[in-house]
């Protein structure tokens, strides 16, 4: 295979491959080269030279069951080291932190990755298939080329769908962690501080603002709980439509990154992550999924691992106000990263 991606929407019981079957898949430097494209998008979080926007041509696309075998080359990364121990999270925390509280910004997201070790030989479709099989609810992928390697994510935040004329995004933002009874249902008895109202409500008002840009029609419901593997978030669903579906590069260049991955100003935190973290977010944090194939279901990359010769890179992130505190946002990182760990425990 020259690049593939495996995906499953939420809740449905099958799964698509799109396949690339000769060449490399197209490279691009901006999400506006998007217009009028269609493929399979694999975006980083900020592209660059080395890490770009990729478009797998669909040569080859296919329905399976769930209890389908397929047989995958997938290209593994190689560990660049572990930059993002408790010493230096701390440090970024309190970076972040004091910008926050100074006013430079409103919100800003702080990630940080863990290598797991390999444990034994890599069944990586099996980790596709258990991360359908355990997480109902959200867009499950596995996605690999030769520049972008190999990564799988377990995802609930869409950035960009559309259904029969209609057009969805998402606010998601504010977390917390079901323990107990809570765990037999929805979420719906959580009761949310105001830290997590707060913050779920900058990314709504950032996408209502967007919106007002490109789309007709657009209505909000929310925001409401839902549940992610073990997590529960607070959403907003936005319904539009759009009058022009040949810039949907720009719809995206406006929209990504939202402020559950990136903050508050835009640009002032995206450039500030891009030259402060110390976790390199490569395509965590992007966004991945079919472009116009024939539909558009395009998700941002979270609860993601990327899957290395020797082991496994996991990812997350949480978004940081002027009262978080750092032991509890390492936690939620801790608790969303139990989405891809359970798995590896699950397979080993």
């Amino acid at each position: 295979m020259s690049a593939f991606a495996l995906y499953r929407l939420p809740h449905e019981q099958h799964f698509t491959m799109v396949e690339q079957t000769s060449g490399m898949p197209l490279e691009l430097s901006s999400l506006s080269e998007l217009n009028g494209r269609r493929g399979f998008v694999v975006a980083p979080f900020a592209v660059t030279d080395s890490e770009p926007l990729l478009l797998i041509r669909g040569d080859r696309v296919e329905q399976h069951l769930l209890t389908d075998r397929l047989e995958l080359q997938c290209e593994l990364g190689q560990d660049e080291g572990d930059n993002s121990s408790r010493e230096t999270y701390s440090i970024d925390f309190a970076n972040y932190h004091a910008h926050l509280v100074s006013g430079d910004f409103q919100k800003i997201v702080l990630a940080r990755s863990a290598k797991v070790p390999l444990q034994a030989s890599q069944h990586v479709y099996d980790l596709f298939l258990d991360a359908c099989r355990r997480y109902p609810r959200m867009f499950v992928c596995l996605v690999s080329t030769k520049r972008s390697r190999t990564w799988l994510t377990a995802t609930p935040e869409i950035l960009l769908s559309s259904a029969a004329g209609n057009w969805q995004t998402i606010a998601l933002a504010g977390t917390m962690q079901l323990e107990g009874d809570d765990l037999n249902s929805e979420g719906e008895h959580v009761t949310w501080g105001i830290k997590n109202i707060q913050e779920q409500r900058y990314v709504a008002t950032y996408i209502t603002e967007c919106l007002e840009r490109f789309a007709e029609d657009f209505t909000e419901r929310g925001p409401y709980t839902v549940r992610a593997g073990n997590l529960v978030h607070l959403r907003s669903d936005f319904t539009f439509t759009l009058p022009d579906t040949l810039h949907l590069g720009d719809v995206l260049m406006t929209l990504h990154p939202t402020p559950a991955v990136c903050g508050l100003p835009k640009r002032q935190t995206f450039d500030f992550i891009s030259k402060n973290e110390h976790t390199p977010r490569h395509y965590y944090s992007g966004f991945m999924g079919p472009l116009q194939l024939p539909a558009t279901h395009l998700y941002v990359s979270l609860r993601c691992m990327q899957l290395l010769a020797d082991g496994y890179r996991l990812y997350a992130g949480g978004g940081l106000l002027p009262d978080s505190t750092e032991e509890q946002e390492w936690q939620e990182t801790e608790a969303k990263m139990e989405t891809m760990r359970s798995l590896l425990v699950h397979n080993s």
